[in-house]
């Protein structure tokens, strides 16, 4: 349904669904996000699953929205600004951003997407039982990795060393998970790091030097802002890459393999909905991602002179080919 004909039919309808709240009472929801305003599907996704619960903008809730457009250094500021506009939920992820709002307040409820490991992160006790003002939806999978590796072999021929690239200043980056994951993939590892933009040039020299067959580039802040780099060194080294979400595919990389975070956002709205009709944080449990994408750049596969298993392409959520 478009989203003006949904908001047509839940002027109507969004009474009786949000009939506990405070009649006439305008709710304000605050969204933290480290991307640009537009385009932002995930966003888009929220507002649109908000609004299907009966949450209509100007009548019954408000969306104040911050983004940083890639600038991790405007998040703790952006997180303040919500803050002092009194949000009653704030909607914050992945773990940057969260950990931003997490350190914002610890009052105001926060519904998390996409946190890599909210228990280590301090940000809740367990994930049945949060604990605090934060709850939400995580992607802590032990196997995401293995399982990236393995999709590497598959489409690497003859591939028995794989390559990642952390960032040691990212506290989910640790490379004994890296050595858990080649090892269950039945593959070498090399471990590569970079901090800055400036330091991904001798991270790769590192990879090449090592004969990586493939590289796998976490998640992380400084990586996403700068993939067209990322993305530039791999191609210069003929390098294989496995990214964790659509755009670095869809900006050159290979292949990419990780939660849904459309879907994230779209499930972070009914933890608003709850929150906003009483149910504490504290008592909400953490859910796990539903959905992986799997997403492969033909392009880029020709230049690299690789041939995509139809195994893979058959199980592809999608194909870029332009």
């Amino acid at each position: 349904m478009k989203l003006a004909a949904l908001i047509a039919a839940l002027l109507v309808a969004a009474p009786l669904v949000v009939e506990a709240q405070e009649p006439g009472k305008i709710y304000r929801v605050g969204v933290l996000s480290g991307g640009p305003a537009k385009p932002n599907p995930s966003f888009d996704a929220f507002r649109e699953s908000l609004l299907a619960l009966g949450w209509v903008e100007g009548r019954n809730v408000t969306i104040e929205a911050r983004f940083a457009d890639g600038k991790m250094d405007r998040l703790a500021g952006l997180a303040m600004d919500l803050v002092r506009l009194e949000m009653q939920v704030i909607v914050a992820g992945p773990s940057t951003v969260a950990q931003a709002a997490h350190q914002a307040t610890t009052t105001i409820p926060i519904v998390m997407t996409g946190v890599g490991d909210p228990i280590k992160l301090g940000f809740v006790k367990s994930l049945h039982h949060p604990g605090g003002n934060m709850t939400g939806l995580a992607s802590l999978l032990p196997e995401l990795e293995a399982k990236s590796f393995q999709l590497l072999a598959e489409f690497v021929p003859r591939l028995t060393r794989v390559a990642v690239l952390l960032n040691p200043n990212n506290p989910l980056h640790e490379v004994k998970d890296a050595e858990a994951a080649a090892k269950l993939a039945g593959l070498q590892l090399v471990t590569a790091q970079a901090r800055t933009p400036e330091e991904f040039r001798a991270a790769f020299d590192t990879i090449v030097k090592a004969h990586a067959g493939a590289v796998d580039i976490w998640g992380d802040p400084v990586f996403s802002r700068h993939r067209a780099v990322l993305i530039d060194l791999a191609a210069k080294s003929r390098l294989p890459t496995m990214f964790k979400d659509r755009t670095s595919v869809a900006a050159g990389g290979l292949i990419g393999y990780g939660p849904d975070f459309v879907d994230l956002y779209r499930r972070a709205a009914s933890y608003v909905d709850r929150i906003l009709k009483g149910t504490k944080p504290a008592d909400l449990p953490v859910e796990q991602p539903t959905k992986l994408d799997l997403v492969i750049n033909l392009k880029t596969a020709k230049t690299l002179g690789l041939t995509v298993p139809p195994s893979l392409l058959v199980r592809a959520d999608q194909v870029i080919d332009h």
